[in-house]
């Protein structure tokens, strides 16, 4: 099956998926460093690694990996709050688990689906909203955080939950 890595950090989910057997065809991080370590561990040639390598360090890092020669024609979108449905391609998947700083037990103010961004998983249900239903996915994958069961007293995971029922996802 086909899969989109939303929020997807370094790759762990595009990882596991690729290890079971799925394909991406998309993903979106806005993190500079996420993202170059991303299309160096999941989308450069051993080749392009190498030339990568033979750059100074400076110039490798604020231009080299920045082009989207490196992304081999992978979609890819940098702000989840830019992107349009009708611009994401197809994927039987979507994957993704929200900034979790504003649900994890280590933050000390734990703002949950208020915080600035663990909102950003709304962004998730908008675009499910809007996007036209033969090409909704259909399954989602939702990383769960430490913290997120108890997260406003677990009105938080409800109100995801919620919103998932009211996508048609269960």
């Amino acid at each position: 099956m086909k899969f989109i890595d939303w929020f997807a950090g370094i790759g762990g989910f595009r990882v596991g998926m690729e290890q079971a057997g799925h394909q991406c065809v998309g993903f979106c991080e806005k993190d500079k460093n996420a993202y170059d370590s991303y299309v160096a561990m999941h989308l450069c040639t051993d080749e392009e690694i190498s030339y990568i390598k033979s750059i100074p360090k400076l110039q490798r890092r604020k231009t080299e990996i920045a082009q989207h020669k490196y992304l081999h024609g992978e979609w890819y979108r940098k702000d989840i709050c830019d992107v349009k449905a009708i611009d994401i391609p197809y994927a039987d998947i979507w994957c993704f688990g929200a900034p979790c700083t504003d649900f994890s037990l280590c933050n000390f103010e734990r703002k949950g689906l208020n915080g600035n961004k663990s909102r950003l998983v709304r962004e998730i249900f908008r675009l499910l909203q809007e996007i036209p239903k033969q090409n909704k996915p259909k399954w989602l994958i939702y990383e769960n955080v430490t913290g997120m069961l108890s997260s406003n007293k677990g009105f938080d995971f409800l109100a995801i939950l919620n919103s998932m029922v009211e996508l048609g996802y269960n």
